[in-house]
């Protein structure tokens, strides 16, 4: 059972949205604006679980991840984010996370996550992905690999150091 958990979100309306939610659940939050102040909290408080952002100043969230798990084994972490990849989930996974979710991700659907459960939800057909975003979850993985190496995945991936880079600042294709 989920009394306790942490919001670690560098977006201030959505953070404080999310705790307004979860609250009228009944569970306690926490928030915190960057990696700093959520290891500071983790630290100082009970908790049962974390909902983290991916992408923040100065910390990126699977580094954070990392960090939070080293510290709390076990804890419940459920990964937010608005870029996400299949590369970037499963290391997520890996790293320690309960679940990869992608914004706008309600309370509720959170909250399973934190719990480890499913929330109930229609069937949806699997869409085909186009070949854009089949290309960027490639280029995801291969970055992972390298350790995110940009040079070393150009190199393996046949393309130009800069070619990459251009390619990584864009938005991933939706579908």
């Amino acid at each position: 059972m989920i009394r306790r958990v942490l919001i670690v979100d560098d977006d201030v309306p959505f953070r404080e949205r999310l705790a307004r939610a979860l609250e009228q659940r009944g569970i306690s939050c926490g928030v915190a604006a960057d990696g700093a102040g959520a290891v500071r909290w983790v630290e100082e408080h009970d908790l049962d679980g974390v909902v983290l952002d991916l992408r923040m100043p100065a910390y990126s969230g699977l580094d954070l991840l990392a960090a939070l798990v080293r510290r709390r084994p076990g804890l419940s972490v459920v990964l937010l984010t608005a870029y996400g990849s299949i590369a970037t989930a499963l290391e997520a996974v890996r790293l320690g996370a309960r679940d990869f979710l992608i914004k706008p991700a309600d309370a509720d659907t959170i909250l399973a996550a934190l719990e480890g459960r499913r929330p109930q939800r229609e069937m949806v057909p699997p869409e085909v992905p186009s070949l854009d975003r089949v290309e960027w979850e490639h280029i995801g993985r291969v970055l992972a690999d390298c350790g995110g190496n940009i040079s070393q995945a150009a190199r393996l991936l046949g393309l130009d150091r800069r070619t990459l880079q251009r390619k990584l600042a864009k938005f991933p294709p939706r579908h």
